[in-house]
């Protein structure tokens, strides 16, 4: 087994590792300030598998405990910075981590050299082969713990580079949470496996964005369509800004055909689909060689070693022919499992590997995947089902409407109707009519179209930067 720890320590010495606000670091001084922060959880007795909680904007000191945990054979517990005060209290009692940093001065008090031993007695150990675990972000329900081990996350270091043709040349802007798969992937296990710069983003301003890509030279971006339409619509933009960004990689059932031919126009860079998950990251992906159409109706073909089949939602069974239809998933990328309360590990797939991913996808004979939606993602009126993605696409293909998002409302008549929540460019007049009127053009059957439009400066999104349907509803 090849540790995180023993990957990223093969970063070259003096190169930059991440550019901030208070200068450059140099992998080098990280790792340096890594080993310093190890010795200190030693001090505190934390040792092989058992659980850092800690709760850090994105940035250096994230970074730094990240890798002093992987140093020591700890695992990492990275809580969402914006988490409130019951939810950090509620992951812990479940995690039972040996030491903790938390709260809105954690990163102060980290710099400090302030590490709290956790009031746990005894603190929970795991297995060790353990890097790291999630909670899930959603609308809903109790997070789920998602664990991946070392080997997984050192497999998706390596590969995604070869895969976007990343080099240490690159620059990528990172303004998820380091407490998401997408943030921890993109902005720390792949540049330190690239030996490429990161420019970490503690809060997401398009303003400041726009300031970092111009300053550090930005080629490289992952994320979902929210970041990218802040960045083309804020008042500075400017293309000359962002002439350095090269490649961009989205994924989410709301990335549209209309969403990436615009910002591949106005961001003049790649821009391709891409598919996974906490539990599975980026399993399936189109690439900077595809045709453009391809990166902007697809979701790419699967990695090496990924297998993929659709279900039944409802039975489990297989579909056959291209679906659409629940996607299932079964490779080198999916995590350990889900952490139960009492420590075990939930593996989260049936008996023969397969994990069911929620999500509905069609999946053609050259092996091309699409996702269209979540499967409770469905408005069902009067006894249509209709896929909220698939409406969402239309809307996003008018030329007045920048971003859309649909969801159902209760009636008691059809038992739900359908509701369009919709951000347009300045000015433009977009109503009931002209959306009825656009739908027919576009020759959409009649009873998918929005019967409630409802025009927004900007859309609610969960801390993922996912749109938050829930706070639409």
């Amino acid at each position: 087994m090849t540790s995180l720890d023993s990957l990223l320590r093969r970063a070259a010495g003096e190169r930059a590792a991440l550019v901030d606000a208070d200068g450059t670091t140099t992998f080098a001084a990280l790792t340096a300030a890594s080993d310093d922060l190890a010795d200190r959880l030693r001090a505190l007795g934390v040792g092989a598998g058992q659980v850092v909680a800690f709760q850090l904007p994105t940035g250096r000191p994230h970074v730094t405990l990240l890798r002093a945990c992987w140093r020591i054979g700890a695992v990492a517990a990275p809580l969402h910075p914006a988490a409130t005060e019951a939810e950090v209290a509620a992951l812990v009692a479940r995690l039972r981590p040996a030491a903790h940093v938390l709260g809105p001065d954690a990163a102060d008090r980290l710099a400090a050299g302030t590490l709290d031993a956790a009031p746990t007695d005894p603190p929970r150990t795991v297995d060790p082969a353990l890097a790291v675990v999630l909670a899930t972000s959603g609308s809903t329900g109790t997070p789920k713990l998602v664990a991946h081990t070392h080997d997984v996350l050192v497999h998706k270091a390596t590969q995604m580079p070869r895969v976007h043709g990343l080099s240490p040349n690159d620059v990528v802007l990172m303004p998820a949470p380091m407490a998401h798969m997408s943030g921890l992937l993109n902005g720390v296990l792949v540049p330190g496996a690239a030996q490429m710069a990161c420019v970490p983003m503690a809060r997401w301003r398009p303003d400041e964005a726009l300031a970092a890509i111009e300053r550090h030279g930005v080629t490289f971006m992952v994320g979902p369509p929210t970041f990218f339409v802040g960045l083309m619509d804020d008042p500075g933009f400017r293309p000359e800004r962002v002439a350095t960004l090269r490649l961009i990689s989205s994924g989410g059932a709301d990335v549209t055909p209309a969403f990436v031919e615009r910002a591949a126009d106005r961001l003049g860079a790649v821009v391709k689909r891409t598919y996974g998950s906490t539990e599975a990251p980026t399993i399936a992906t189109t690439t900077p060689d595809d045709p453009p159409e391809v990166r902007a109706t697809c979701d790419g073909r699967p990695l090496a070693g990924v297998e993929l089949r659709l279900v039944d939602p409802a039975t489990g069974t297989d579909i056959g022919g291209d679906g659409p239809g629940e996607l299932c998933v079964r490779g080198p990328e999916l995590f350990a499992g889900y952490l139960r309360d009492d420590g075990s590990i939930d593996p989260g797939r049936d008996a023969d590997g397969w994990f069911r991913t929620g999500d509905v996808a069609t999946l053609d004979a050259g092996g091309w995947l699409t996702i269209t939606g979540r499967v409770h993602d469905v408005i069902i009126r009067g006894g249509e089902n209709i896929a909220a993605a698939e409406v969402e696409q239309v809307l996003e293909a008018h030329p007045a409407v920048r971003q859309a998002a649909v969801v159902g409302r209760p009636d008691d008549r059809l038992g739900e109707v359908v509701v369009a929540v919709v951000v347009v460019d300045p000015g433009a007049g977009f109503d009931l009519e002209a959306c009825r009127s656009w739908f027919a053009a576009q020759g959409v059957a009649r009873f998918k179209a929005p019967e409630v439009i409802e025009v927004v400066d900007t859309l609610p999104v969960l801390a993922s930067g996912k749109v938050d349907k829930a706070a639409l509803r």
